[in-house]
């Protein structure tokens, strides 16, 4: 059967038309599927089963559930190939943020990261980060806002997967998002950035910085060796100028290592050079790795320190941290699958 999140909506339409039916049943289809999140032919009362049953809808299930007591919800989805993923519901108010992931694995190998152990498996399908999606909607009875590509895997390596994930969550019949509220969120891959920036697509780019200098962020980053900060922060303005939309700078907090003094005066001065906010994220702890967040005085005086050389700096709150809600953390704890 065809994977239904694969298909564009014309595609739908056609392969509804090609089945002898009337070309609306695509609309109703979509609007069960990726408004209100039902895929269940039983929940389809206005579908024919039959139609339904063309296609596939989800494939994936879940393998195991956390929730944590500030409404963070993390799911391990276990794919058909035997594969898993992660992906995270974050409340906040009326926006609901589906963290969602591009990749089995990840290859850029961050030291502070659960999400590289045991490296890339492989890249997902457009349907297969589109069902992450309709997954924490089912599990938390809310509808998404909100969508980062901030989960496992590195986006822009999995480039023509990500676009078209993207033009769906924003399609007008299907999840009919605001492209404003869609991230991408990359450690810096200048000519995919450079590629990104020609796509009609008003998104948010994310660069997971991490450090203000090459030596220190190669040092904690592998994948850096290949490119440099200078190289990223030009893409990151040609994105800036090509599609008018701020940028945001990542930046985890590792106590000791990127949070001193000299790291927040050379933060800044790369801040200072781009139209962008700064993220700083204290470091959500993964047994095993090395690194530790530093204290909330710390990171109030980091941020302090960036601020006052004139950067818009945002100090995002820890989520989740009671479910091990860092990326990777869920499917390294969960057994092997056979």
């Amino acid at each position: 059967m065809t994977p239904l999140l694969d298909m564009t909506f014309d595609q739908l339409r056609a392969a509804v038309t090609s089945a002898g039916l009337p070309a609306y049943r695509a609309d109703q289809l979509t609007e069960w599927v990726y408004r209100k999140s039902v895929t269940d032919p039983a929940g389809m009362t206005n579908v024919p089963n039959a139609l339904v049953e063309r296609f596939d809808i989800l494939t994936s299930d879940i393998a195991d559930r956390a929730d944590s007591k500030d409404g963070t919800v993390k799911l391990l989805l276990a794919l058909r190939d035997g594969e898993r993923i992660e992906c995270v519901a974050i409340p906040a108010g009326r926006r609901h943020t589906a963290c969602v992931s591009t990749q089995a694995g990840c290859a850029m190998g961050c030291g502070f990261c659960a999400s590289g152990l045991g490296g890339l498996k492989r890249s997902l399908t457009c349907g297969e980060i589109l069902e992450q999606i309709i997954h924490l909607s089912q599990a938390t009875h809310r509808r998404v806002t909100n969508v980062v590509l901030m989960g496992m895997g590195e986006p822009l390596a999995n480039y023509d997967a990500t676009v078209a994930a993207i033009r769906a969550m924003i399609d007008p019949q299907r999840f009919n998002m605001s492209a404003r509220r869609v991230t991408v969120s990359t450690v810096g891959l200048p000519q995919q950035i450079d590629r990104l920036a020609r796509e009609d697509l008003p998104i948010t780019l994310a660069i997971s910085l991490h450090a203000p200098n090459d030596a220190l962020r190669r040092q904690i980053m592998p994948a850096a060796e290949a490119t440099t900060i200078a190289a990223i922060l030009a893409a990151a303005r040609r994105f800036h100028e090509a599609r008018k939309r701020e940028v945001t700078i990542e930046y985890v907090l590792l106590a000791g290592v990127n949070d001193t003094n000299v790291c927040a005066m050379q933060l800044a001065r790369l801040a200072g050079t781009l139209r962008c906010k700064v993220n700083l994220i204290a470091y959500n702890d993964v047994a095993g790795l090395g690194y530790r967040a530093p204290g909330e005085v710390a990171v109030k005086a980091f941020a302090a320190r960036v601020e006052k050389l004139g950067v818009n700096v945002n100090v995002r709150r820890a989520r989740g941290e009671d479910i091990a809600a860092a990326c990777g953390q869920l499917r390294r704890q969960a057994p092997p699958t056979e």
